[in-house]
């Protein structure tokens, strides 16, 4: 099947199966703090991550490119993102690699927001050149390699040969002058993999958890006899999060967290997990294809309104200061955390700075 093909139906399946909602925030609360000392309007959303300055925690995370169809979709995304001064990712770019007629599609993004952060994206497949070649179509910020193990095992013309990868990754890292963010598409990381990613040198990671859209039921919606066992496959974003909370600290590289999330809460809870910065895919997907350009703005502002409230509720003015925030794990990510080896109560126990 071309590229192109695959790349409409993704975006077609994205859509009708939307999010599973299961990446585990319910298990997740705050400590009330019912005399925060805050006011909304001394907020910041500033952040950092992997070396890069942004406004705003929240990144419009990869989504699509590589067909005629999507070029309108990174249009839209691209002009959301330039608004609303977000960080923006593009899809896999080795589409257009291959098939130079559908650059534009990528392009496009830089076109509408020539002075916004956009990274670019490729499989763990691409050699440097590649990775070289796609920061260059785009004039990227960064660079995220994703990967997608088990959506590539589902997938009909998927690959089946893994080996390289960490090789690949560590030949790109020393090749290309910007950021390498690693990535996965929505199966989670465990903190041995984390560990293992963060010494080739890359600048963050995204961990990808599972919540959000479902690229296991994508492909298998593609497949003529699907392997539905697989649909459940992998960690939730915050069992992600928490995995991630026992390697960061040792190995200090950043984190991005995505996985279905929905809104200021979610983005506040991450960030308390330990997270710099939150990707947002299918909720952006669903505001340029749902909503009129000014509708889809005003859902923007709606997010980041609703990440301030959090956060003055907590007593905080900046996000970074949302890890210091006690939080309290239960349910089924408190299970997977404590067969895990994770201590859950250096959460519930931790104070912000001048506090007795």
């Amino acid at each position: 099947m071309q590229r192109t093909s695959r790349k409409n139906d993704h975006i077609k399946y994205a859509i009708q199966t939307g999010q599973s909602g299961h990446h585990g925030f319910a298990d997740v609360k705050f400590v009330h703090n019912c005399i925060p000392q805050t006011s909304v309007s001394d907020i910041s959303m500033d952040t950092t991550f992997g070396g890069l300055q942004l406004s705003s925690p929240i990144v419009i995370n990869a989504m699509t490119g590589g067909a005629s169809e999507t070029f309108e979709i990174n249009r839209k995304l691209a002009r959301l993102a330039k608004v609303s001064n977000l960080a923006m990712a593009v899809g896999s770019q080795m589409a257009a690699i291959k098939d130079p007629s559908v650059r534009d599609s990528y392009t496009i993004v830089r076109e509408e927001n020539p002075d916004g952060i956009i990274l670019a994206n490729l499989g763990a497949e691409a050699t440097p050149d590649q990775a070289l070649e796609a920061i260059e179509m785009i004039a990227a910020d960064g660079l995220q390699i994703h990967l997608n193990i088990m959506q590539e095992l589902i997938m009909p013309e998927g690959d089946r040969d893994f080996r390289g990868v960490l090789t690949r990754i560590e030949k790109i890292v020393r090749a290309v002058n910007c950021p390498v963010i690693v990535k996965e598409v929505g199966f989670g990381m465990s903190q041995e993999s984390i560990s293992t990613l963060s010494h080739t040198g890359i600048s963050a990671i995204d961990i990808g958890g599972a919540g959000g859209t479902n690229f296991a039921r994508i492909e298998n919606a593609r497949r003529s006899i699907p392997l539905d066992m697989l649909n459940d496959w992998g960690l939730t974003t915050v069992q992600s999060l928490l995995e991630a909370s026992s390697s960061v600290i040792e190995n200090r590289i950043d984190i991005m967290a995505t996985g279905g999330i929905q809104n200021g809460l979610d983005v506040a809870k991450s960030l308390a997990l330990g997270a710099s910065t939150v990707g947002m895919a299918g909720r952006f997907l669903h505001f340029v294809t749902q909503y009129s350009e000014e509708e889809a703005i005003l859902a923007v502002d709606h997010l980041h309104e609703q990440l301030r409230l959090v956060m003055a509720a907590v007593g905080v003015k900046e996000t970074k200061q949302l890890a210091s925030c006690p939080l309290v794990i239960s349910g089924e990510s408190y299970h997977w955390a404590q067969m895990r080896g994770i201590d859950c109560h250096v959460f519930s126990r931790r104070k912000k700075s001048g506090e007795p």
